[in-house]
């Protein structure tokens, strides 16, 4: 069993208002350096977010979703202070979560 991280927010805040694509690049700049395997996604409508209540996130104010999901509980708690006004929490899953490129 997987233990999941994600910081959601609307995809437009994420998107346009702050500066995740940056972020993003310097974590991924940091795995790499550190010859780290990369363990978080950035992922646009999860439907994790529909199937579980999530504190301080209402699914109906918004029509699509972003967020950052990690195997790193740390990585989410940086990005909940670092950014602010998103939702933070876990889920757990049987299977390792792969982006088929």
């Amino acid at each position: 069993m997987y233990n999941y991280y994600f910081a959601l927010a609307s995809q437009n805040f994420l998107l346009n208002e702050e500066p995740l694509e940056e972020i993003l690049r310097e974590r991924t700049e940091y795995y790499q350096s550190s010859k780290k395997d990369i363990d978080f996604w950035f992922v646009i409508n999860p439907n994790f977010v529909h199937s579980s209540y999530i504190e301080g996130f209402n699914t109906d104010l918004f029509n699509s979703y972003a967020a950052i999901i990690s195997l790193d509980k740390y990585f989410i708690q940086w990005l909940k202070l670092r950014i602010g006004f998103i939702a933070v929490g876990n889920f757990k899953s049987e299977s390792l979560f792969i982006l088929n490129n």
